[in-house]
Formats: structure tokens, sequence, C-alpha cells
């Protein structure tokens, strides 16, 4: 039975300690005040998880398309244990959304499995402002949270 073996890696609950993990945010400024509010709360639970103030480093880029390629520039440093992207994309009544949000999407995660280092993707995809709203506390949260865990489960494999 999988999680029975002596040898099993822990459960994910106990690879929420950020102390000495060191975190990059890369912060799309378009839409800034739902991104200014996924910052805040990705920057307060990481201080909660313990990682170190001094250990998280935040940089703005001017939208969701500029996100992959700053936290190339950050995975190329090889200096951060985990990497937060953090933006979000509207739909208006162009196809621009569908690009914006598959091409970003796609970026972020060629950075991470091209580094092989960890990063929690919060680029909220909403419908409209109420959507992003509702989830810019909670997913900015979500991904602090995502990037202890997973920097701490490679360390563990």
């Amino acid at each position: 039975m999988f999680g029975a073996d002596k040898g099993t890696l822990e459960a994910g609950s106990s690879r929420l300690n950020g102390k000495d993990l060191k975190i990059g945010i890369v912060q799309a400024r378009f839409n800034e005040p739902i991104t200014d509010a996924l910052a805040q709360a990705c920057t307060a639970e990481l201080l909660a998880l313990g990682v170190a103030e001094q250990d998280i480093t935040l940089i703005q880029v001017p939208g969701a398309l500029e996100v992959p390629l700053a936290l190339l520039a950050m995975a190329e440093k090889m200096k951060f244990d985990a990497l937060v992207a953090l933006g979000c994309i509207i739909r208006g009544e162009t196809y621009h959304f569908e690009l914006v949000a598959n091409e970003s999407g796609a970026g972020v995660t060629r950075v991470g499995l091209d580094f092989q280092i960890p990063i929690a993707n919060a680029i909220l995809t909403t419908e409209n402002l109420e959507q992003a709203m509702a989830r810019r506390t909670e997913k900015g949260r979500d991904a602090a949270r995502v990037a202890v865990e997973m920097a701490n489960l490679l360390e563990e494999i």
C-alpha cells in the first residue's frame, strides 16, 4: 500500500517548513490591485512558514507574458530553492485572453522543467474582475505553500 512503506517520503504538511529556503517571486503589474494582493498574501504566508524576509526576492514585470523571462533570469542565477509566478489575466472580448493565458502558462512550466526548479504558478485566469478579487488572497497563500512544499520535496528526492 502506498504510504505504508518506511521508505516513503514524508507527507505534504511536514514539508511546509520554509526555514533556510530562498524564494523568488515575479509579479506582473498588469491588473495591479489584484497582483499586489497576490504578492502581499504570498509574502505573508512565506514569512508564516518560516522563510526569512531577506530570503524573499520580489521583482515586478509589466504583464503576464513577461513573467516567464524574469523567472528564467532568476532560475539561471541558481540561488533560489523555488520561484513563484504572480499575475492576473481577465477575459476580454478578444482572443488575446487565450493567447496571454496559454503562452504565460507554457512559459512558466517550461522554465521550471528546464531548470528543475519548482515554480508555483499563481497567474490567475478569470472571466471577470469579481472572480479575480475573490481569488487573490487565497491563491497568493496557496502559491507560497506550493513553493515551500515543492522545494522541500525536491530536496528529499
